[in-house]
């Protein structure tokens, strides 16, 4: 039965997460900042095209990844 418990887990945290995002996704035009158009994000502008690094972006998400995933990893011990 332990592995069903788990999965049961993983179910529950994988729901939560999803509701997150949908939740930012629903108000996410609403927030004071836009991710991707953050200050240090890289924007080219060419006649025909338009670049964006998002390289703030990537940080701050990889930032809040890195902390989620270590919340997980403590709470499974």
């Amino acid at each position: 039965m332990e592995p069903l418990r788990e999965m049961g887990k993983l179910l529950i945290l994988l729901g939560v997460v999803l509701l997150v995002l949908g939740a930012l996704l629903t108000v996410g035009s609403r927030l004071p900042f836009r991710l991707g158009r953050l200050p240090g994000d890289i924007v080219w502008e060419g006649r025909n095209t338009t670049v964006y690094f998002p390289l703030v972006t990537s940080l701050l998400l990889s930032v809040v990844l890195t902390l989620v995933l270590w919340l997980v990893a403590l709470f499974r011990k």
